[in-house]
């Protein structure tokens, strides 16, 4: 959770920003800090990168976890948590991510370690996410599995 304030932060905004917002805040956000602006400048040029990437950064999580992009996938979500089990997961910095077999990969963000633990010990870490994951936390869609 404590990203997403660092990140809310950065850019101004609090949880009731819209995509529209979002966009809006990165592009003027953007203009400000962007690297070509500093062309004699080697240390704001340097400055401005730093900034940019953290600009970018931001914008694509917050767009990630928003509730309009949330909503947007919101059937193949529901259906990849009800119908497809657990392939694979682990646990970083108090980010859960959860590799389902249909390929889905979802990230859960603020889960305590304790909750990890628990999961591992689970005879099912499937239905385990089903009671105590799933609903609980905030998450993001964190990709798809490569095919072979």
């Amino acid at each position: 959770m404590k990203r997403i304030g660092e990140h809310r932060k950065l850019l101004g905004v609090d949880k009731t920003a819209t995509l529209k917002d979002l966009k809006l805040i990165y592009r003027n956000t953007m203009k400000e800090a962007h690297p070509d602006k500093f062309v004699d400048d080697e240390a704001g040029k340097l400055e401005a990168e730093e900034k940019s990437k953290s600009v970018i950064e931001a914008y694509h999580f917050l767009v990630s976890i928003n509730p309009e992009t949330q909503e947007k996938y919101k059937e193949e979500y529901t259906e990849t948590i009800s119908k497809s089990m657990i392939q694979d997961f682990y646990y970083e910095k108090s980010i859960l991510k959860v590799q389902h077999v249909n390929g889905k990969m979802y990230e859960y963000i603020g889960v305590p370690r304790n909750t990890y633990i628990k999961m591992v010990n689970a005879d099912s870490p499937s239905r385990f996410a089903r009671r105590h994951i799933y609903g609980s936390y905030v998450y993001r869609k964190n990709g798809e599995a490569m095919e072979n």
